[in-house]
């Protein structure tokens, strides 16, 4: 069964959506025509409407992302996070994952600690960060 949503509870839906689309060069999805008409005559508000937010691939590989306003605070570490690769179709380079971690810092992520160490015989370096909203994800 394939994947929906990659979905996100979130404080503020619309910058979680861009810091997202501008981290994995994704495009924020546009509501289908005349969907933001019928909310209204349902009795939406312009702060529902701002409760939501999608983003998708453009190329159409990546799962589509879904971004919900919800009242509650991040309590706790994620139990699932995003691993990004630095580099497509291959091992990065430590100076690759270095830079792509700058960059997400300069969209707005925060880096928590960088892990540099071995999995058995084969060395592992990545970046535990975390998004603005504080979710964990690694780029390796």
């Amino acid at each position: 069964m394939p994947i929906g949503n990659l979905t996100f509870d979130a404080a503020d839906p619309e910058r979680l959506c861009a810091f997202w689309t501008a981290a994995l060069g994704y495009e924020e999805e546009e509501p289908p025509p005349g969907l933001l008409d019928e909310l209204r005559a349902a009795g939406w508000t312009e702060e529902d409407m701002t409760s939501r937010r999608a983003a998708r691939d453009p190329d159409g590989v990546g799962p589509r992302l879904y971004f919900q306003r919800v009242p509650e605070a991040k309590q706790a570490k994620n139990r699932l996070h995003l691993d990004l690769n630095a580099a497509a179709g291959r091992r990065a380079e430590r100076a690759e994952v270095d830079a792509e971690a700058e960059r997400l810092i300069a969209l707005g992520a925060t880096r928590i600690r960088v892990h540099d160490g071995m999995l058995g015989p084969f060395p592992e370096y990545h970046h535990v960060m975390a998004d603005p909203e504080g979710n964990e994800f690694c780029v390796q």
